[in-house]
């Protein structure tokens, strides 16, 4: 059951968190069929929704029809989900609820389904996961991957074999969705592995944003490796997962001699587009490492450059983050990442 749900509110005006939402739905069921209900759930849901349910005080009756009219569209897409397939539920929601309302629907299902069908992929710790995969195919490590944290996913890929490493992370790039019958052979070889995995419709999972979280929380040593080995037959895989690796508002995470040894190498003309679109996280980073001087120069600049399109500030901010990455590369700066990368000082 998802956390930290920001509250929707309903059409009668009363706010509600989605396991609010659940609760009332429990309340509305009365106590024999919840308890019923209670049975098909995981004990950590069951404590949750309880919580709530304890919590809850009085709702209007607009707001509980409100809950129970929403609890019955999802009940509805996630049959015809689970049943027909995705374009058989959208066909279906379209008629009945309108475009909108079904890409909405559809939306939150396919997010339940892949959350819920695989969320026992989360629980499993690094070690465990490695030792039900590393003997597995490329393909078959990359799908399961997909349903994991990209921290869990970078510790597993660290362990592989570099070639594995490279053919793994290249199935990942790769992959957009998973189909019900790739899933179901997934099913039949990991059963004895692992338990409660269920068959699921296509899912978004996967790809080359994916790969960048992954990478992101990889060792240089595994990473260079990967990326040296794809770099000989996808070069251009490689300059997308890059791209996305470091984005300009990682900035903030860098430490201070790194961000003063970057801004060395920038055209002020550079900075000056890049902060117009930035934060003000961002933006104090970058501040307080300039001479005086410079910062009010550039604060200067900034009051008398308007009208600037987004995409300059974008391409201001790729060739910043261009230079970065290619001080990083001679070892000029440090980029703060995941994995082993703990830093001395």
């Amino acid at each position: 059951m998802s956390e930290g749900a920001a509250p929707a509110k309903s059409s009668h005006g009363q706010q509600l968190t989605r396991q609010q939402k659940a609760a009332a739905v429990i309340v509305s069921l009365g106590t024999e069929k919840a308890s019923q209900l209670y049975q098909y759930m995981d004990p950590e849901d069951v404590e949750q929704i309880t919580l709530e349910v304890a919590r809850l005080g009085y709702l209007d009756s607009g707001t509980t029809e409100d809950v129970l009219n929403e609890y019955y569209q999802m009940c509805l897409t996630n049959k015809a989900v689970t049943e027909g397939g995705l374009e058989y539920a959208r066909a279906v929601l379209e008629k009945a609820y309108g475009p909108q309302a079904a890409d909405n629907l559809l939306e939150k299902v396919t997010k339940s389904l892949k959350n819920r069908e695989f969320s026992f992929l989360n629980k499993a710790d690094e070690k465990s996961l490695y030792a039900a995969l590393q003997y597995e195919r490329p393909q078959t490590i990359a799908l399961v991957l997909s349903y994991v944290d990209p921290e869990k996913s970078a510790a597993v890929i660290e362990e592989l074999d570099p070639q594995y490493q490279m053919k793994v992370v290249e199935n990942i790039a790769n992959m957009e969705s998973a189909s019900p019958a790739a899933v179901k052979i997934i099913e039949a070889e990991m059963e004895k592995k692992f338990t409660n995995l269920m068959a699921t419709n296509n899912v978004k999972v996967g790809g080359v944003d994916y790969v960048a979280k992954i990478m992101n929380n990889l060792d240089r040593s595994s990473e260079k490796s990967i990326f040296d080995r794809l770099s000989e037959h996808n070069g251009q895989l490689v300059e997308e997962i890059r791209k996305r690796m470091f984005v300009f508002e990682d900035i903030i995470t860098m430490d201070d001699r790194s961000v003063q040894r970057f801004i060395r190498d920038c055209d002020p003309r550079d900075v000056v587009l890049a902060l117009k679109g930035s934060n003000s996280e961002v933006a104090s980073k970058i501040f307080s490492n300039m001479s005086t001087r410079m910062a009010q120069s550039i604060r200067d600049d900034l009051e008398i450059t308007t009208n600037v399109r987004i995409r300059d500030v974008e391409e201001a901010q790729q060739r910043i983050v261009g230079i970065i990455r290619g001080l990083e590369e001679r070892n000029e700066l440090i980029i703060i990442k995941g994995g082993k990368d703990d830093i001395i000082a």
